[in-house]
């Protein structure tokens, strides 16, 4: 069975039940207090959309609730280089390679001599950040909104409370990559880089929104290149979940990206989006609940790209 049927089989009450289920799981989840502002959100919202290429979509939860996307912008700010840009010369600033080290790895990086691994870490991530066209981080960010919001159909706006804090809390470790990346040559003007990650990061919606994101990546879209949407999915796999990802492939099998705000989204290739919002989070970053649901899902469907 091709995994769009298979995911058309879902009925509201089996996603509410496992959804019950992964609310609960969510308890012993921490939230991120080195961000402030991340710190002050209720640890037991959940939010769950499922959008199919059938037209179908399935809710549960606290849907209306926004939220920063913080690094699960990062699959898109690599589709949306690829389409500008081309893969040849985004590749030459970032590798494909997965990491076996947390996303903000200094020693990895160094052991690395600057070059960035792959585009769902920080290192790669600030690197494509200075590849965004704009003259600095909010004209940058603005230009990637509106391309997001105008391609798939969301209302992404730019969190400036959320933002506010993620610069008062001061990003040492963001700096000292960028500054590796700049001492080894692999970036220009490091402080517009962080300050365009930043930006990035505090892009906001609900999960509908995430859930027409991850539409982007599950179906054809006119002006989008399948070519690009298969590199961003193969990266969502092999990197998007940074060391739990090879763990996460074996388990699951869907290219899913996740953000420390609790945002998780998987994409079903060909059959639909999945995404998630509960900021509890494991002790890797990635949502607590939302990593037991897709688990529960994906298994109960038979989901996984590996057939």
């Amino acid at each position: 069975m091709m995994n769009s049927a298979k995911l058309s089989n879902l009925t509201q009450a089996q996603l509410e039940f496992l959804a019950v289920q992964a609310k609960s799981y969510s308890q012993g989840g921490r939230l991120p207090d080195y961000i402030p502002r991340l710190a002050e959100v209720n640890p037991e919202w959940l939010a769950v959309e499922i959008n199919c290429t059938n037209g179908e979509s399935f809710r549960f939860g606290e849907s209306e609730i926004p939220f920063v996307l913080m690094s699960v912008i990062k699959p898109f700010v690599l589709l949306f280089l690829l389409e500008e840009m081309g893969k040849e010369a985004v590749f030459s600033h970032v590798g494909m390679q997965a990491s076996d080290k947390p996303f903000y790895s200094i020693e990895q990086l160094e052991a690395d001599q600057g070059w960035p691994r792959n585009p769902m870490i920080n290192s790669g991530a600030i690197a494509l950040a200075s590849l965004l066209p704009g003259d600095n981080g909010f004209s940058r960010c603005e230009n990637l909104r509106q391309w997001l919001n105008q391609s798939a159909g969301t209302n992404l706006i730019l969190d400036k409370a959320m933002l506010n804090s993620v610069v008062a809390a001061g990003g040492g470790r963001n700096r000292s990559i960028a500054k590796l990346m700049f001492e080894f040559g692999f970036l220009n003007a490091p402080e517009i880089a962080i300050d365009t990650y930043n930006h990035i990061c505090c892009l906001a919606g609900n999960v509908s929104d995430l859930a027409n994101l991850g539409m982007l990546l599950a179906e054809e879209k006119i002006g989008i290149s399948g070519e690009n949407r298969r590199i961003v999915n193969a990266l969502m796999l092999t990197c998007g979940l940074y060391e739990a990802s090879a763990s996460f492939a074996v388990k699951v099998g869907l290219p899913t990206k996740s953000g420390v705000s609790g945002a998780l989204l998987s994409v079903v290739p060909g059959a639909g989006a999945i995404a998630c919002y509960s900021p509890a989070l494991d002790r890797i970053g990635n949502s607590k609940a939302g990593i037991f649901f897709l688990e529960k899902l994906t298994n109960s469907l038979n989901l996984s790209v590996f057939v």
